[in-house]
């Protein structure tokens, strides 16, 4: 699939819900197989991790989820 964006680009989220709609970042991974990228700062998920070698405390940890491309404008 062909993609109108790229890693480092600048996009303002155009769909989605109150809480992302509209916000500014920048383009983080594009994966075109699925149609998805992720914007830094614009969607933080919280995922509960356990404690591992690589992760001693575990935890709460926040992490980016992808958005749809075709929810993502370019900018500039």
């Amino acid at each position: 699939m062909k993609t109108h964006v790229k890693k480092g680009d600048q996009v303002q989220i155009i769909t989605g819900g109150v809480a992302i709609k509209g916000k500014t970042g920048t383009v983080l991974a594009v994966n075109a197989k699925k149609g998805t990228v992720i914007v830094g700062g614009t969607r933080t998920v919280v995922k509960a991790t356990r404690k591992s070698e690589a992760n001693p405390d575990g935890g709460l940890l926040a992490q980016d989820a992808p958005v749809s491309i075709s929810n993502v404008k370019k900018l500039g």
